[in-house]
């Protein structure tokens, strides 16, 4: 059984390959232009939306079949064809040359996965199963879902503001601290959900108040 270490990746500008031009090529290669990645897509068809993204430039589609060079200078490599023989090629190639390869359905052929993702602005939570059930994964990153909503998202963009500020403005360490601490509650989190235009005010009013108690 292989053992993963989790990590994440900055894949800005990195030069990503995926051989494969159908949906779950598609769904790859959507995940890497939201990570800013260089992608490029060795397929003789694409799917319509991937066509699209080769057109307005965001990604480079090489529209024939795989061929070993397509790989040099990559960061990463995913295998997403419907042909074995082709995603077992990829594979070798990646391995060769000591690079990232994920080859789709196959784990044992794999040394990265992409686990299953909920996304809320700054939050990332990623469910991995080592590929014992990519269900189970799912069902989890549902259930997650539920749980955390997009006023994570205004949360983390007010507590990396308000950070910044603090760490600018209080000149005591163990006070900002402190005062981040605090910030961290289920009470500033629902305040966002049931506030999201009145929350930012509210908490830096909230926060001149705690230094001026303690001041």
């Amino acid at each position: 059984m292989k053992h993963y270490y989790p990590m994440m990746v900055d894949l800005s500008a990195r030069r990503c390959l995926v051989v494969g031009g159908g949906v779950v090529a598609e769904r790859k290669v959507l995940s890497l232009v939201e990570a800013k990645a260089d992608v490029i897509v060795v397929s003789p068809q694409v799917t319509s939306r991937l066509e699209q993204l080769a057109l307005v430039g965001q990604i480079r589609w090489i529209c024939r079949p795989y061929q070993s060079e397509d790989g040099l200078d990559s960061f990463l490599v995913i295998a997403a064809t419907d042909r074995q023989e082709v995603n077992v090629e990829v594979h070798q190639d990646a391995s060769q040359r000591r690079q990232w390869i994920n080859v789709v359905d196959r784990p044992d052929l794999c040394n990265f996965t992409v686990p299953s993702s909920v996304k809320r602005g700054k939050l990332q939570i990623s469910i991995s199963t080592s590929g014992a059930s990519p269900s189970l994964a799912k069902k989890i990153r549902h259930e997650l879902e539920d749980v955390y909503g997009d006023e994570y998202h205004l949360y983390l963009d007010l507590m990396q503001e308000v950070r910044e500020w603090i760490q600018r403005e209080v000149p005591d360490h163990k006070r900002r601290a402190q005062l981040m601490k605090e910030l961290v509650s289920d009470e500033w989190i629902e305040r966002c959900r049931t506030h999201p235009n009145e929350v930012r005010m509210m908490m830096f009013y909230w926060i001149d108040q705690q230094i001026s108690v303690r001041t």
